[in-house]
C-alpha cells in the first residue's frame, strides 16, 4: 500500500497543485468581470481589465520558459504561487481601504497576470516527469490533467457565481488568493523535492548559455515544427473568441437577460461537468481512437453552438443543455493536444518551447475582451455573440483542411511503437538507450526520455 502511494505521489501532487490554482483562477473569472461591471457599468472597461490581466500573462509565459528550464519547474511554481496569492489579495484589500481607482485596478490585474503565467507553465512542464515516475502512459497522464482542469472549471465558476450572488465579488477574490496559497503548499509538501529539477542540457562548447540564447533555441525549435505552429495558430483564434465570451459576452448576457451571476456560474459549471465526462472518456479509450478525428469532433461540438444559443436568448434550460454537450466535446481537446506537444518537445526544451507555444496560442486572449467590449457597445450583445460563433465555425472548418494535422495520428503510432519497444527491453532486462530529440522526430517520443539530472536540487 505504501509503495503504491509513493508511486502515485508525483502525478497526484502535480494534479492537485493544478486543481487548486485553476479553481481559484476560475472563481476569479466570474468575480473580477462582475466587480468591474457593477462598479463601472461598462462592458468596455470590463474588456480593458481583461486585457490588462491577460497581456502580461501571455508575455510572462513567453519569456519565463528559459527560467523554468534553468531553475526547475518546481521552484518556479512555488515562487509564482506566493506572488500570485499576494497580487490577488491586493484587490479586496485596496477596495476596503478605498484606495483602488480604476488605474490602480489595472495595475493590480497586470501583476496578477504577470505572476500567474510562470506558475501555470511550470506546473504543466512537470506533467511528463510525473507520468514517468508514476508509471503512467503520457496520454493517460494528460487525460487526468484534462479531468483536473475540467473539474476546476466546474467547481470554480459555480463557487464564484454563488459567492458573487450571495456576498459580492470581493470574497470570491479572497478565495482565489487562498487557492494560490494552497497551490504553493501542495507543491512544497506533496511533489517530491528531487522532481522538477533543472533540465540537463546537451553538451555545448560553452560552460553555460545565457538567457537569450536559451530563448532563441526554443524559438528555432518551434519554428521548424509545422504541426506545432498550425496548432498554435488555430488555438490562438479559438482562445480569442473564448476570452471574448468569458470576459465580456457572457457577463453582459447574464446582466441584460436578467439571469444574473448565479446563472453565469451555472452555465460554466455545467459545461465543466460535461468536460469532466469527456476527459474521462478520452482517458479511458483515447489511445484507441484517431487523434485528429477526436480533436475536430470536440472542436465542432464546443464552438459555435454556445455562442448561438446565447445570441438567440434561448431559455436557460436549453442553454444549459447546449453548454453540457459543448463541455463534453471540450473534454476531448486538451488531452490530445497536450500529449502531442509533450511527445514532440525534448525534455530540456519543455519550458522555453512550451512557454513560447502557449504565448502564441494565447496571443489573442488579451484582445478578446477589448474586441467584445467594442462590439457590444457598437452593435449589441446578441449580434456580437452571433458573429463570434460564425467565426469560430469558419476557423475550425478551414483549419481542418491543413495537411499538417495528419501528423497527430503518426505521432501516436510512433509513441505506441516506442512504448512496445520499451516494454520488450524491460522484459529482457535491457535499458532502452537515450533517444536524441530533434525537431519533428516523433518516433519514439522525445517526451518519454528522461534527461533530467538524477541528483536532488537544493530548495530555494
Amino acid at each position: 500500500m505504501l509503495g503504491r502511494i509513493a508511486r502515485w505521489r508525483p502525478v497526484s501532487g502535480v494534479l492537485a497543485a493544478l486543481s487548486v490554482a485553476l479553481t481559484g483562477t476560475f472563481v476569479s473569472s466570474i468575480a473580477l468581470p462582475w466587480y468591474v461591471l457593477v462598479t463601472t457599468g461598462s462592458a468596455g472597461w470590463t474588456g480593458v481589465v481583461a486585457f490588462c490581466e491577460m497581456a502580461p500573462y501571455v508575455a510572462a509565459k513567453a519569456f519565463s520558459g528559459p527560467l523554468v528550464d534553468r531553475l526547475g519547474p518546481r521552484r518556479v511554481s512555488r515562487v509564482a504561487d506566493v506572488f500570485s496569492a499576494l497580487a490577488v489579495a491586493l484587490v479586496p484589500l485596496l477596495h476596503v481601504l478605498d484606495a483602488l481607482p480604476m488605474w490602480g485596478l489595472l495595475v493590480v490585474v497586470a501583476l496578477i497576470g504577470l505572476t500567474r503565467g510562470p506558475g501555470d507553465l511550470a506546473k504543466r512542464v512537470m506533467i511528463p516527469e510525473a507520468a514517468r515516475r508514476s508509471g503512467l502512459p503520457l496520454e493517460r497522464a494528460t487525460g487526468l490533467a484534462g479531468v483536473t482542469e475540467r473539474l476546476a472549471l466546474t467547481v470554480g465558476p459555480a463557487a464564484g457565481g454563488a459567492l458573487v450572488a450571495w456576498v459580492g465579488p470581493l470574497p470570491a477574490l479572497v478565495l482565489n488568493a487562498v487557492c494560490f496559497a494552497l497551490g504553493w503548499l501542495v507543491v512544497t509538501v506533496v511533489v517530491p523535492r528531487d522532481m522538477g529539477a533543472p533540465a540537463e542540457e546537451p553538451a555545448t562548447p560553452e560552460d553555460d548559455i545565457g538567457y537569450w540564447r536559451r530563448l532563441a533555441e526554443g524559438f528555432a525549435f518551434l519554428r521548424r515544427d509545422r504541426l506545432l505552429m498550425v496548432i498554435a495558430a488555430l488555438i490562438a483564434v479559438i482562445n480569442l473568441l473564448d476570452s471574448a465570451m468569458a470576459a465580456v459576452l457572457m457577463p453582459v448576457w447574464a446582466r441584460e437577460s436578467g439571469n444574473g451571476p448565479a446563472a453565469l456560474g451555472l452555465l460554466v459549471a455545467v459545461m465543466g461537468a460535461g468536460a469532466i465526462l469527456g476527459s474521462l472518456v478520452i482517458t479511458a479509450i483515447g489511445h484507441r481512437l484517431g487523434r485528429r478525428l477526436v480533436f475536430f469532433a470536440g472542436l465542432l461540438t464546443v464552438g459555435a453552438p454556445r455562442f448561438l444559443v446565447l445570441a438567440l436568448d434561448a431559455h436557460l434550460g436549453v442553454a444549459l443543455a447546449v453548454f453540457a454537450v459543448a463541455g463534453f466535446g471540450s473534454g476531448f481537446l486538451n488531452p490530445v493536444l497536450t500529449a502531442v506537444i509533450f511527445e514532440r518537445i525534448p525534455p530540456h526544451l519543455l519550458g522555453r518551447v512550451g512557454g513560447l507555444l502557449d504565448a502564441l496560442a494565447w496571443i489573442g486572449i488579451p484582445f478578446g475582451g477589448l474586441l467584445a467590449g467594442a462590439a457590444v457597445t457598437a452593435f449589441g450583445w446578441a449580434p456580437a455573440l452571433a458573429v463570434a460563433g460564425g467565426i469560430y465555425l469558419a476557423a475550425t472548418l478551414l483549419a481542418g483542411l491543413r495537411p499538417e494535422w495528419r501528423e497527430m495520428d503518426r505521432e501516436r503510432a510512433g509513441a505506441d511503437k516506442a512504448s512496445d519497444k520499451a516494454s520488450v527491453e524491460e522484459a529482457v532486462g535491457a535499458a532502452p538507450p537515450p533517444v536524441p530529440g530533434a525537431p519533428g522526430a516523433v518516433a519514439p517520443p522525445t517526451g518519454g526520455t528522461d534527461r533530467r539530472s538524477p541528483a536532488p536540487v537544493g530548495e530555494p
